[in-house]
């Protein structure tokens, strides 16, 4: 088991963006990462949002090795300079973050994994979710289930209580030997997060308070939702 170091608050940061997907489940060839939202592909909203945080952190950006090349050029028309290094990712999430984290040689920092198609997280939880992991080992972004919840056993469905059920988000952020020791594992089914192969290595987990607007875009909806709330956070500002 990985020993909670409390680091100091200087502290460096990175965070791994991991974008895999290839645009299934949205009906489109091009991958969701890559779709525009108010002028601009998701992916670039979802490393400005880290930039733009007070953590600032080093980004690594994890990205199927068949679009590296549409990437630089998307970069290249939206004039988009910040830096970033780009890796390709793996057979599964769990491969993709895994490959980032193999990258990091640096000791005693605060690792942020995040989904590229969460482009609405905003900066407060960004921060919050680095200082929490820099006393805590650990930070798992997550809201409340603002519904009901029922939970299938063969024929018979039983009501759960919602006040004990948390939805996950990303970022989810860790001390860095933590993260490491956790990824030394071999690949299990049961990954579905980074949270999950941490918890399997036996850290305890910490969760911290997300928003109902840090969607994640998988369906054509979500788009249209996502830019709305966009334009409504520009006119706020």
């Amino acid at each position: 088991m990985s020993t909670i170091i409390h680091p100091p608050v200087t502290m460096h940061h990175y965070a791994i963006i991991v974008a895999g997907g290839t645009g299934s489940r949205m009906q489109l060839a091009l991958p969701k990462q890559f779709i525009e939202l108010c002028g601009k592909p998701v992916l670039m909203h979802t490393i400005g949002a880290f930039v733009n945080s007070v953590s600032s952190p080093q980004i690594i950006l994890v990205l199927h090795a068949d679009y590296h090349q549409m990437w630089k050029e998307l970069c290249n028309v939206h004039n988009f300079k910040t830096k970033h290094q780009l890796i390709a990712g793996g057979e599964t999430r769990f491969h993709s973050v895994k490959n980032a984290v193999d990258l990091i040689y640096d000791n005693n920092v605060l690792i942020a994994v995040h989904d590229a198609v969460r482009p609405l997280v905003s900066e407060t939880i960004i921060d919050q979710s680095f200082r929490l992991a820099a006393t805590s080992g650990t930070a798992i972004t997550a809201v409340k289930s603002r519904d009901s919840i029922r939970q299938q056993n063969g024929s018979v469905s039983n009501c759960l209580d919602r006040e004990n059920i948390y939805l996950v988000q990303t970022p989810q952020t860790f001390q860095s030997g933590i993260l490491k020791e956790a990824y030394k594992q071999a690949y299990n089914p049961s990954f579905t997060d980074d949270a999950s192969v941490v918890e399997q290595a036996g850290i305890q987990i910490t969760l911290t308070e997300g928003s109902y607007s840090n969607i994640k875009i998988t369906f054509p909806d979500d788009v249209t939702i996502a830019e709305a709330l966009l334009n409504k956070k520009s006119h706020q500002q």
